[in-house]
């Protein structure tokens, strides 16, 4: 007899082994009819299998539908599938390689002897939907690794026999095949491609096989796929939404800055767009100034042995820029943390002096790849709000809440206040003992918990050096950004002989808070344009008011206005160009300046001007020291 315990608590009892999809039918017609795959088991020994599973003794179990979260995982993996399927009838030369899943759909790799076209993902498209009409059933079977190797080099499968090849001699592989094609997978998938209805391929991309760039550049087709038409339809509409916000675009619109072949992922700020830098920046200044941080500066380049005693030359050295001057080997940091450990070394510390908090607008490189730079996004240099809080381990939970609070005042000024909390645990690889990891976990947890903050646990995404909080802010079009973070470290201070002075006299290591609240400024600073499609609050724009004039004849009244705003310190730009008025209006509404102030001799008679803000607005004529008064208003609370 075989009992099954369903997730509301319930039992079904079984004569013999049966599949996932024998208990679903069992339960009901409907349920059978959407079940996508099982998860088996409860706790983290649960895992994912097909509906076509046999269960042998008795076990938990859920039914994966598309309504679940795991469901549309499998649902976008095996779209991935599909595309590959159509690639293969449609292109039979081609070679498939991998195709995982990804944030709203998937990816799939293909070696070809010509670049695809948008024609080609048309037809792909095309292909696939009729393969999907046809509801062939998907189907596991499993080979020995030899085997299976034989087997996909019989079939001119060159990538998968390589894939299959990095398996130990001694273990199976399972493969999935619909149709007239076949695929390497661990799976689940769907029990027929009939399941498959509502995706779109987006583009095509390089990609260099296993990441490589010494490798062949394959071809990377993304795509998309949903449990229903409207939710395929929703994401659709954001994303058009998404590209009229792309701070890339609006970065060229707006004069912000450029990205130049010779400095591949390095920003070059303009004017504008360093006006906006230089407010986030003094802004974060100020939290530093109100929160007991003091700010220091570490060098850009320090010696590699520096490094090593870190662990961060085992872990990062591929993403690190080096460099050799009089036989010795240095790299461009990475991250700003040992620089503020050897800072802390310098001098005696006594318990008293702690918490210490240091803060640092710290730039640091990381040689991202090509293909993963992304505007100012993704990039290979930028600029940290970082900060370190050397404390005692009686200190780290008042530290945690009281940053965990000043992030969201710092993120609700900004204008975000939907903010998702995630505790990242032990990675497999890992410094410090087991026993200091418990600590550095419970007390992040705790803190969580004491500050009333909703949380998820994400086994195994900690830092190699301590677990962390990652603070995700959710934008207007329901994008999830990771920006801020704290991180709990009782290692790097003992790697670099980092002491103070107990009160008992004794000499002990601090424990080290790695935190940053806006993480990279560029990625930051590209998340508030495209949060604001441009049109960036009265604080952060780079020219808060523009002048117009409408004849020569108030040009000086326009100039004296200009003047009056900015010795009040707003930032203003002056337009007194010989063009028709509308010409101008419509010029700089383009450029999302706040306010324009429109003046003829009506305005220049009253000492007034005539006010137009953003959108479209006609505020009408007022007096200048009304307008005065409303900017000062407005920008009161920020700062």
């Amino acid at each position: 007899m075989i009992s099954i315990q369903l997730p509301d608590g319930s039992r079904r009892e079984f004569d013999a082994p049966v599949t996932v999809a024998e208990v679903a039918a069992s339960i009901g017609a409907g349920l059978a009819k959407a079940a996508l795959a099982g998860r088996v088991g409860s706790g983290e020994s649960a895992r994912l299998v097909d509906t076509s599973h046999r269960i042998t003794s008795d076990e938990a179990l859920s039914i994966i539908t598309a309504k679940d979260s795991a469901g549309l995982e499998v649902i976008r993996h095996s779209t991935a599938h599909l595309l590959a399927y159509a690639v293969k009838e449609l292109f039979p030369d081609a070679q498939v390689t991998i195709g995982p899943t990804i944030e709203h759909g998937f990816y799939y790799d293909f070696s070809y002897k010509r670049p695809f076209t948008p024609e080609d993902l048309v037809a792909i498209e095309k292909k696939m939907s009729e393969l999907a009409g046809k509801d062939e059933p998907v189907v596991r079977s499993v080979l020995p690794r030899d085997e299976a190797v034989a087997y996909f080099k019989s079939i001119g499968e060159a990538y998968k026999a390589e894939i299959i090849e990095s398996i130990p001699a001694d273990q199976e592989v399972s493969l999935y095949a619909e149709g007239k094609f076949t695929d390497l997978c661990r799976g689940p998938h769907v029990p027929s491609t009939g399941k498959l209805k509502f995706f779109k391929l987006m583009k095509v991309a390089g990609a260099y096989w296993r990441g490589d760039h010494r490798n062949e550049m394959l071809q990377r087709i993304y795509g998309t796929a949903w449990a229903t038409k409207d939710d395929l339809q929703k994401y659709l509409v954001m994303l058009e939404e998404a590209e009229k916000r792309d701070h890339r675009k609006l970065g060229r619109e707006l004069d912000l800055f450029h990205i130049d072949e010779h400095a591949p992922g390095v920003v070059f700020w303009h004017p504008k767009g360093w006006t906006v830098w230089q407010q986030v920046e003094q802004y974060m200044r100020q939290v530093y100034r109100d929160n007991g941080y003091q700010e220091v500066k570490g060098p850009q380049i320090l010696d590699r042995s520096l490094w090593e005693k870190t662990g961060h030359w085992d872990k990062y050295r591929d993403a690190m820029f080096t460099t050799e001057s009089e036989k010795r080997d240095y790299a461009l940091k990475p991250m700003n943390c040992p620089g503020h450990i050897l800072i802390f070394k310098q001098g005696i510390k006594s318990y008293r002096d702690l918490p210490l908090r240091f803060g640092e607008f710290g730039q640091c490189h990381r040689n991202e790849p090509t293909g993963g730079l992304h505007g100012i996004m993704r990039v290979r240099g930028f600029t940290q709000d970082d900060g370190h809080v050397f404390c005692t381990e009686d200190q780290i939970l008042a530290e945690c809440d009281d940053f965990t609070a000043l992030l969201q005042k710092v993120y609700a000024d900004f204008g975000f206040k939907d903010i998702l909390y995630k505790v990242a645990t032990r990675p497999e690889k890992r410094i410090g003992s087991d026993e200091l990891w418990d600590k550095a976990e419970a007390a992040l947890i705790d803190s969580l918990r004491r500050t009333g903050c909703e949380f998820e646990i994400s086994p195994g995404d900690g830092a190699f050096y301590g677990p962390k909080i990652e603070y995700t802010l959710k934008d207007a079009l329901g994008r999830h950004w990771q920006c801020g973070t704290i991180q709990v470290d009782f290692s790097l201070p003992e790697r670099l002989d980092a002491t103070y002075v107990a009160e008992s006299g004794e000499r002990l290591y601090p424990v080290m808070l790695h935190r940053a609240i806006l993480g990279s400024l560029e990625r930051f600073i590209g998340i508030l344009i495209e949060e604001h499609s441009g049109a960036l609050p009265l604080w952060l724009a780079p020219v808060q008011v523009t002048v117009l004039n409408i004849t020569d004849s108030q040009a000086d009244y326009a100039r004296s206005v200009a003047g009056m705003l900015q010795k009040q310190g707003l930032r203003v730009a002056l337009d007194l160009r010989n063009e028709k008025i509308t010409y101008k209006i419509r010029e700089h509404s383009l450029q999302k300046v706040p306010y324009l102030l429109v003046v003829g001799d009506k305005e220049k008679d009253a000492g007034a001007v005539a006010v137009r803000a953003r959108g479209n607005q006609d505020l009408g004529v007022m007096a200048l020291e009304a307008f005065s008064h409303k900017l000062a208003t407005e920008l009161a609370p920020q700062g």
